[in-house]
């Protein structure tokens, strides 16, 4: 595996591969991010994977500087994987001094997560768009947990006619329904076991829809309810909407997610579910 540390360095390993997956990360990586690294590398034969910690995704108060890192635990599990190219950047590299431009998203940038997180998804549009300016791969895999990140790159992906697929890689969970999230390591035992509420909420959703409810108002008031249930967990949103555009829902569709996030002690917690089929 070769480990990259600059943009000379990355485009110079890029031309050894015809095709190239590309998983963007920000490291401490778990078993949802290798999944994607194996679909990565089933589909295009090589397959890079950036560990950054996007420091233009944050805002005033979140968790930057205690967002969790191990470059070479992560290094490791990519060798692992058989990983053929690393890009572990400084925020200098990909921020240098006088960097001044930015992508903005629109509406779908502030609705659901950008409007709790203003700029936020500016911030992950911006470095997702580098990165594949830099790694010029044939297809990208982002995880469904994040579902309006993934709306918001494929978005991107078409609006600025990139040569690059975009690829959705479903949720891991663990066996309790929990989704992965390199965050789950701030959650002690009894936040870790109240966390598993946004799943069976989701879960009582999809399971409701299943049996023809078809009132997006209805499954909302379903989830609200379940989370507030548990008295620590302080819902921040849920929400029954369309897929690509994030837009309200009055009645469900094929495309339709429900979409939760709620912050317990001093995590945030988000998850998401399709209504409409098996999962």
């Amino acid at each position: 595996m070769m480990i990259c540390r600059t943009i000379e360095e990355v485009r110079a390993a890029r031309t050894r591969h015809a095709a190239l997956g590309f998983v963007p990360t920000m490291g401490f990586l778990h078993a949802g991010h290798l999944s994607l690294v194996r679909q990565a590398r089933a589909a295009c034969g090589a397959v890079a994977v950036s560990i950054f910690v996007n420091p233009t995704q944050f805002g005033p108060g979140e968790d930057l500087s205690r967002y969790p890192r191990d470059l070479p635990r992560d290094l490791a599990l990519l060798e692992a994987e058989g990983v053929d190219l690393a890009f572990a950047p400084a925020p200098e590299i990909l921020y240098p001094a006088g960097f001044a431009c930015s992508v903005e998203v629109g509406v779908l940038g502030r609705r659901l997560e950008g409007a709790v997180r203003p700029g936020h998804f500016n911030g992950m549009a911006t470095v997702v768009l580098k990165l594949l300016n830099i790694l010029q791969p044939s297809a990208v895999w982002f995880g469904q947990k994040d579902a309006q990140q993934c709306a918001i790159v494929r978005r991107m992906v078409a609006d600025f006619d990139l040569p690059c697929r975009v690829e959705i890689g479903e949720t891991v969970r663990e066996p309790d329904g929990l989704a992965l999230s390199s965050r789950n390591i701030y959650l002690d035992p009894e936040e870790r076991s109240i966390a598993t509420t946004l799943f069976r909420a989701l879960d009582a959703a999809r399971q409701a829809a299943f049996g023809g409810e078809r009132d997006a108002e209805v499954l909302r008031r379903l989830i609200r309810d379940r989370v507030g249930q548990e008295p620590r967990l302080q819902l921040d949103y849920a929400r029954i909407a369309d897929a690509a555009t994030m837009e309200e829902l009055r009645t469900i569709t094929p495309e339709a997610l429900a979409l939760v996030a709620a912050r317990l002690g001093r995590t945030r917690l988000l998850d998401n579910m399709r209504l409409m089929a098996p999962g």
